[in-house]
C-alpha cells in the first residue's frame, strides 16, 4: 500500500506569479482587472460630485477643494488613466473576441499599445483640459 503523502508530493505544483516571467500580456491582464476596480471606486466619486452639485454652492466648493488638493489631482489623473486604459484594452478584447490578434506577436503588440496608448491618451486629455480651462 502506497503512502498517500508520497503521492501528494510527487504531483507538480501549479505555476504562480513567482514562477512566471513578467510579460506585457500578463501586465495588461492584471491592469485590466485593476482598472475595472478603480473605475468602480471612481464611479462613487462621481456620485459624490453629483450630490455635491445638487447640494448647493457650499458643498460644491468643498468638493472642488478636495479635488484641488495634491492628492485630489493625483486621483483625477489616475482615474483618467484607468478610464483610458480600460477603454483601449476593452477594444483590444473586443477585437480578440472577433478572432483577431491571437498570434503571439500581435498579442504582445496589442498589450503594449494598451499600456502606452493609455498614457498618451491621458497626457493628451490633461493637456487639453489645462490649456482650455487653466489650472484645475
Amino acid at each position: 500500500m502506497a503512502d498517500p503523502d508520497i503521492r501528494a508530493r510527487a504531483r507538480p505544483l501549479s505555476p504562480h506569479l513567482q514562477i512566471y516571467r513578467w510579460q506585457a500580456q500578463m501586465a495588461s491582464s492584471i491592469l485590466h482587472r485593476a482598472t475595472g476596480m478603480l473605475l468602480s471606486i471612481g464611479a462613487l466619486a462621481l456620485v459624490w460630485a453629483l450630490l455635491a452639485l445638487a447640494g448647493g454652492e457650499q458643498r460644491w466648493q468643498a468638493f472642488t477643494a478636495c479635488l484641488a488638493a495634491p492628492l485630489g489631482r493625483l486621483l483625477m489623473v489616475g482615474f483618467t488613466w484607468a478610464l483610458a486604459y480600460h477603454l483601449i484594452n476593452g477594444v483590444r478584447h473586443l477585437l480578440q473576441d472577433g478572432g483577431m490578434g491571437f498570434a503571439i506577436p500581435d498579442f504582445v503588440r496589442s498589450s503594449w499599445i494598451s499600456i502606452i496608448g493609455s498614457v498618451v491618451l491621458t497626457a493628451i486629455g490633461w493637456a487639453f483640459v489645462l490649456s482650455h480651462w487653466g489650472q484645475v
